[in-house]
């Protein structure tokens, strides 16, 4: 029979002085392991601090994607393969390895509706997080409105270095819509300010040669359009929609039991 050990309250206040009182969720165990296999003080020692480290990364992850706005279910390794839908995996492949990101690259990611943009931005967005980097997803007319009504309480210029300032910024639906002067000036400034400093991964129906007509401004918008593309990756998407396989389902079991 195993007998959890009892841990000592000095210890216990020891550990919250130090902040690794969350060591004591595991410690028992790793004590009673310790004991039953003779593990040297020194490996005992690894081992906690260890699981204390991958604690502490794996809460700084999850913090990382829910500061960036990810949808928890778009990750790379919950992509359906069977999805009738096309698009150049040696690409998708590089870009998940993040050389994008350290040379400061941009991302379009175009298609038609439902063909799996958004998932593939938002899971480029997790392999990010992953990785350290500060990331940031956001709906492109979403964001506009947040900095024209900035512009009311003078909160504009803290809105727009957000923006800036994050290693990755995903601008979902972009180019959609036809934008008015101002749309078209804070885009503009937008991505000249990423431009090589930070990358960008947009989403959009429509291909970069449609982008001109949208933007108010066309000699604005040919400058900053031209410098992003330039230094952008182009994956392009094509085939049935993905959105019913994201669709919520009752799990088998559950059926199963309500009959």
């Amino acid at each position: 029979m195993t007998t959890t050990e009892i841990i000592s309250p000095d210890l216990k206040a020891v550990l919250r002085r130090l902040k690794l009182s969350r060591i004591l969720d595991i410690l028992p165990e790793r004590l009673t392991l310790a004991r039953q296999q003779k593990i040297p003080h020194q490996d005992f020692l690894l081992q906690v601090f260890s699981d204390e480290v991958t604690r502490r990364e794996s809460l700084a992850v999850t913090l990382r994607v829910q500061k960036a706005r990810l949808d928890p279910r778009m990750r790379l390794e919950h992509w359906d393969t069977t999805a009738k839908v096309t698009f150049d995996r040696a690409l998708l492949n590089e870009l998940a390895t993040l050389r994008f990101l350290d040379a400061h690259a941009h991302v379009t990611i175009v298609g038609p509706v439902g063909v799996g943009k958004t998932f593939h931005a938002h899971a480029l967005g997790h392999v990010a997080c992953r990785r350290g980097a500060t990331v940031l997803a956001v709906r492109t007319d979403q964001m506009l409105k947040v900095l024209k009504h900035a512009r009311l309480d003078n909160s504009y210029e803290a809105e727009f270095r957000k923006l800036v300032a994050v290693d990755l910024l995903i601008l979902d639906d972009f180019a959609i819509d036809v934008l008015d002067p101002v749309e078209s000036r804070d885009l503009y400034d937008l991505l000249l300010e990423r431009y090589r400093t930070g990358s960008v991964i947009v989403t959009s129906n429509r291909g970069p040669d449609e982008w001109l007509a949208t933007f108010a401004d066309p000699v604005r918008a040919q400058s900053a359009i031209d410098r992003f593309t330039s230094n952008a990756y182009d994956l392009v998407i094509d085939g049935e929609s993905y959105r019913p396989r994201l669709k919520p389902r009752l799990a088998k079991d559950t059926k199963e039991r309500s009959r």
